[in-house]
């Protein structure tokens, strides 16, 4: 293969560019967003969804012409702007930028400045809560459903997650299908678990006992295939918990547990950095970790 038909291969499609922008890469999400817009465009079509096999061919790019009329109505729908045809050539920017439907004159004009916008507004930001346990449980339900590709998790217990009943089953099937899974638990025998605890007025052994039961929820997790966990001893200033694009950030307040903190949900966007410098606390944090021995 020759470096260019190489680096034309590399390119996505739109399609997959713009379903990565929204979130809706996933099969399960995207099925679910197609039976809605198939509810307001045609009752009929809903359940006619491409199978997962033709989902992931749609998305490498590999198909030849266009899907069924039908398929392409919803598309056209669930994208507004977009012509089938152009959903499905070769994307020339980066997969981290979403494209945009060339606009009219008209159109632009209606568009107001960006100084009309609110001053404020930071898109990376989806929604912040006054404490974690704020949270909805359906949120993180959505967000464990619809990941793909990456989880990662910093944290020094987390139990309220990691003692769902699914959550480990997920985690190994999420693995299965090839998403890369990396969880960083505190150290129960670190002076660190310890010092937690006092700063939380609680009995001193209250956070190392937290850890080992998360992590014996997390034993069915041990030597499988696209899961690693290790133990760090950082002073943990976040928790991060991280699926794909989206990610959660539980701050951690001095004399309260994280439940009481707030948090943050954030997602990845094509010109913000905060989603990155988060993740490279994660990376700095991994890197000094040791390999956790179940």
């Amino acid at each position: 293969m020759s470096p260019d038909t190489a680096a034309q291969a590399a390119r996505p499609i739109v399609l997959k560019v713009l379903l990565r922008g929204r979130h809706l890469q996933s099969y399960r999400a995207f099925c679910r967003e197609y039976d809605k817009v198939a509810e307001k465009v045609d009752k009929g079509l809903r359940g006619t969804y491409p199978s997962k096999a033709q989902f992931y061919r749609w998305l490498s790019g590999e198909l030849v012409g266009l899907p069924y009329a039908d398929h392409c109505r919803i598309l056209e729908a669930m994208l507004p702007g977009w012509q089938a045809e152009q959903l499905f050539e070769l994307h020339d920017g980066g997969i981290e930028f979403v494209p945009e439907p060339h606009t009219s004159p008209a159109t632009e004009a209606a568009t107001p400045p960006s100084s009309a916008m609110e001053p404020n507004s930071n898109p990376e930001v989806v929604e912040v809560f006054p404490h974690r346990s704020a949270i909805p449980a359906d949120l993180w339900t959505r967000l464990l459903d619809d990941c793909g590709e990456r989880v990662d998790i910093l944290c020094l217990a987390a139990l309220f997650l990691v003692e769902r009943p699914t959550f480990a089953k997920q985690i190994k099937q999420k693995a299965s299908d090839g998403a890369k899974i990396r969880l960083l638990f505190g150290d129960p025998e670190a002076d660190e678990a310890t010092k937690r605890s006092k700063e939380e007025q609680l009995d001193a052994r209250t956070v190392s006992a937290r850890i080992r039961n998360a992590l014996a929820f997390l034993r069915p997790l041990d030597g499988v295939p696209g899961v690693e966990a290790r133990l760090h001893t950082t002073t943990l200033y976040n928790s991060v918990f991280r699926f794909d694009d989206e990610m959660v950030i539980n701050t951690h307040v001095y004399g309260l547990p994280g439940a009481h903190a707030p948090a943050l949900h954030v997602r990845h966007t094509p010109k913000g950095d905060m989603f990155e410098t988060y993740m490279e606390s994660f990376e700095t944090v991994w890197t000094a970790a040791t390999p956790l021995t179940w």
